[in-house]
Parts: structure tokens; sequence; C-alpha cells
């Protein structure tokens, strides 16, 4: 019977070393090759979704959901301090609404988004609020609607300030204008501050730029402000 290389019977052509070196080298290559278009797929596909990607998607509906939210936490804050405060609800909570000075004392349409929000971040000591042909110097910034980008990280764009940073009095610059010269919901915010005060305003699309792109800001946009009265 005649012996047989078992070595010779499988791999009859190669020495059984120089086959396990070339498995190796054959297996290296694929392995690479499959990395590399894995890798070079991965890239084209996060680049397609940061090109896809569209933080205003569905703006109006997102920004008519962001300041109603807002508005029942500002209207729950105001129940509870009456309930609990009835003469001296106002000491018992930083939220206030308060509806449209640029309506006329007619109107009456009962939308949530005839008012403002506002939570109250520091008192004044003023003691007279300005009106509508008054000018004031104010210190503001302006944020959109807080949002995502494509990576899920939180944003929210800027799109006014007289200050950088943190807000100091010391170091600000504050805006010189009449009160009439404003939006609608920043103009109604303004006749309900005294000096000193110091305002987080969140104001619906229908009190600023409503429908109507402006620069960076998008049509529909509500937006919130961080107001600091002067005098």
């Amino acid at each position: 019977m005649t012996n047989l290389n078992l070595k010779q019977l499988v791999f009859p052509h190669k020495p059984a070393k120089l086959l396990l070196v070339s498995l190796v080298h054959h297996s290296f290559f694929y392995f690479s090759l499959f990395t590399l278009s894995f890798f070079t797929l991965f890239v084209f596909s996060s680049c397609n979704k940061d090109e896809e990607f569209d933080p205003y998607d569905n703006w109006q509906a997102r920004n008519d959901e962001w300041f109603a939210a807002t508005a029942n936490t500002a209207r729950a804050a105001i129940v509870a301090a009456k309930r609990d405060y009835p003469t001296d609800w106002e000491n018992h909570t930083e939220w206030r609404m308060f509806k449209s000075l640029m309506k006329s004392p007619t109107y009456q349409s009962g939308m949530v988004t005839d008012s403002i929000c506002v939570r109250i971040l520091r008192h004044g000591t003023g003691t007279k609020s300005p009106i509508s042909t008054d000018t004031v110097y104010v210190a503001f910034q302006g944020y959109l609607m807080p949002t995502t980008d494509a990576q899920g990280n939180r944003i929210e764009s800027l799109f006014a300030s007289t200050y950088q940073g943190q807000f100091n009095p010391g170091t600000a610059t504050f805006n010189y204008a009449a009160v009439s010269g404003y939006k609608d919901g920043f103009y109604t915010a303004l006749q309900y501050m005294v000096a000193g005060d110091s305002w987080e305003v969140f104001i619906p699309y229908q009190l600023f730029y409503g429908e109507t792109a402006q620069n960076s800001i998008p049509a529909y946009s509500t937006v919130r402000f961080l107001i600091h009265m002067k005098e």
C-alpha cells in the first residue's frame, strides 16, 4: 500500500510552510480591503447624513410646540402662586405673562401667542416703567429655539448680542433706542421692566418677525431674549 503524504494530498503543489505564508498574506490583504471599504462607506454615509441634515426641518410646528410648553410652565407657576399667596403672589414666582401692548385695548383673541412669557432673573431698584415714546438703555442677547446638530449635540443659535459671554453691567454695551423701535414682543417686555431688571423673555414668532425671515432668523422663529435694563 502506497504511503500518502497528507500534506501533499491536500495541497499537492505547495509545501506547507509556503502555503501558510500565502494564506496569511491573502487573509491580511482581504481584511485590509474590507476594512478600507467599510471605512469609506462609513465616511461617505456620514457626509451624506451631514449634508442632508436640516436643523430647521418642521420649524414652524416645533416653534409652536416650544412656545406652548414654555407658556404652560409659566401659567402653571402663576396659578400655583396665586392659589397659595393670593395677595402676594408676585413675590413667590419668577414667571410672568404679558399680553402684547401693540394690540388695541379692545383686542381679545384669547390666543396664547398674543402674549410673551417672562422669567425674572433679577429685580431692579427702579420705580417706573418706560412708555412707548420713551428711550431706554438696554443690553441683550437673542437666541433661536434650541435644536440639535447631525451628531445630536444641543445648539442654540445667537442672532443678536450687545455683550459677550455672561452679562456684566460694567463691561456690557447698552443699546440706546426708543421703546417704539423694537419688535412687538420686545416692545411689550420693555414697558413692564424697571431700571436694574434682568429678564429672560420668550417671544412667539407672531410677536416678532412672523412668517418673514430676517437675516439669520428663519421665518416662524420663536425667540428667547436675555434683556437687562440700565435706565
